[in-house]
């Protein structure tokens, strides 16, 4: 049975909390979850110790200690490594999984087409017999994979951009999220121009589509729906107006890609005459409430248009980097006040949703274009991929203090490549020395979602045995597949 009250100690704790201070750091700490919040978060002593044992007696799990029925403040360990807020990722894709390697060293569209798009079709041309082969939904089999794949990282909230044919296929995301427990925004895919024949739409159509969902899974635990138009390219005015409208009817936000590739991006000017940032702003659809993935390729009335609208960006540089688009001048957007967070991308681009390496990679990519070692210091990006996407998604959780969500992860810092670690280094070593799978523990809202390094709601034999299989099938089919050629710049 479950226990309503959560304590953990370890060597070092970061809150990365306003409250507290962003930087402050805590040799032996300790957080207490009640049930779905944080109740106190501070540095330990014996007094501590035996003060919430004989509060809470019965009904407190230490995590890391020994499975009793009633514990003794003794029994309380100090676990070697940190505790900090569960990461926070704005921006990825949950059916890409199975993909991962897939069409690699190509740019974004031909990747597209060679290896989302393609799989995403396979998917729903062949799923009732995916369906019956592994007697579930093979989406829900992906979206199963990628819970296991945030966990495994330490990710406790994520907005998933939920596009191409998975807009079809919610009822097994939220499935696959409530499952898992993890928290999520599902930011349902639009396309009704330059995209795939087989999955546009009409701006009636993706209204429908998102009043429908809003209706069925509206009061889903721990899940949102938002819309996500997939691309500006693959969106026209019309479209876009009318999901803004809706966004704006049921005060959500709306995600959307926006000029991630050169030549996309380049070819979207010469034919629209206007940058897609441009064209976002003529139609009304940038604000505070409008969140961009991507904004590699910008001009100087870009950034200017992102600063007077509110316009908030994810940075994805895994798969900026990987597919050749480039990197947003993240500096620069910082320096103007557009704000900025730090994310992942889809695993298929990104290949794995490593937060701490994506926080690594957007650094040191900054610093070495500015010759500048100052830019973007340790601290500032792992406040990127927890309190400030937090900002962005309205979580209440991306910090350790009272009152917030109880999202927390520890990582092990026993191993050679984090030896040593100390309180005056130890956010500088997550940064930079760590391989970011040191995650062992694992809560999220109040339940234990990773167990020193074992799943706990998940069946993860099962998940991975299942997603091996099917990625082994699409590599089949991938043979003799008709070659899909359909997207943006590359049509």
């Amino acid at each position: 049975m479950d226990k309503r009250f959560k304590l953990i100690r370890s060597k070092f704790l970061l809150p990365i909390s306003d409250r507290l201070g962003r930087s402050t750091r805590i040799s032996d700490g300790y957080v207490l979850t009640d049930a779905s919040s944080i109740k106190e978060v501070g540095k330990y002593s014996e007094a501590v110790g035996t003060r919430i044992v004989k509060e809470h007696g019965p009904d407190l799990h230490v995590i890391g200690a020994t499975r009793r029925r009633v514990y003794r403040a003794s029994d309380i360990p100090c676990l070697a490594g940190v505790v900090m807020p569960g990461f926070v990722k704005a921006h990825g894709h949950d059916h890409e999984s199975p993909i991962i390697g897939v069409a690699k060293d190509e740019p974004l569209t031909e990747w597209l087409d060679h290896a989302v798009n393609l799989f995403t079709g396979f998917m729903n041309e062949r799923r009732d017999e995916l369906q019956k082969r592994f007697g579930r939904s093979p989406n829900l089999v992906t979206y199963l994979k990628a819970r296991l794949d945030d966990i495994y990282y330490g990710i406790t909230s994520s907005m998933v951009h939920h596009c191409n044919h998975n807009k079809y296929r919610v009822q097994e995301i939220v499935e696959a999220n409530v499952a898992a427990g993890t928290k999520m925004i599902v930011a349902v895919g639009a396309q009704d121009r330059n995209y795939d024949p087989r999955i546009l739409d009409t701006p009636e159509g993706s209204v429908q589509r998102m009043d429908r969902y809003r209706e069925l899974f509206g009061t889903a635990e721990r899940t949102w729906i938002v819309p996500g138009p997939d691309q500006d390219f693959s969106n026209g005015p019309d479209q876009l107006k009318a999901l803004k409208a809706w966004a704006n009817r049921h005060g959500t936000l709306i995600h959307m890609h926006s000029s991630e590739e050169p030549n996309t991006t380049r070819w979207f000017r010469e034919t629209y005459g206007q940058t897609p940032v441009e064209y976002c702003h003529s139609i009304g659809f940038l604000d505070p409430n409008t969140i961009l993935a991507h904004q590699v390729n910008c001009t100087d009335r870009d950034l200017e248009i992102l600063r007077e609208t509110g316009t908030k960006i994810v940075h994805n540089p895994l798969a900026n980097t990987i597919l050749g688009s480039g990197m947003p001048p993240i500096v620069r957007m910082m320096e103007m006040g557009i704000p900025v967070v730090i994310s992942t991308d889809g695993s298929g681009s990104a290949d794995n949703q490593n937060m701490l390496m994506a926080a690594k990679l957007a650094s040191q990519y900054q610093k070495a274009l500015h010759q500048n070692a100052r830019v973007l210091p340790a601290q500032k990006v792992l406040e990127l991929v927890t309190i400030e996407p937090a900002r962005f998604l309205r979580f209440n959780t991306g910090s350790l203090e009272e009152g917030k969500d109880a999202d927390l992860i520890f990582l092990d810092l026993t191993s050679p490549n984090l030896t040593p670690t100390r309180e005056d280094n130890v956010v500088e070593n997550l940064v930079w020395a760590s391989n970011g799978n040191e995650v062992r523990h694992v809560v999220a809202g109040g339940r234990v979602l990773m167990d020193d390094g074992r799943f706990t709601t998940l069946p993860e034999d099962e998940v991975k045995s299942q997603v091996q299989e099917l990625s082994e099938l699409f590599a089949d089919h991938k043979r003799t597949a008709q070659e899909i050629k359909g997207t943006g710049a590359h049509t």
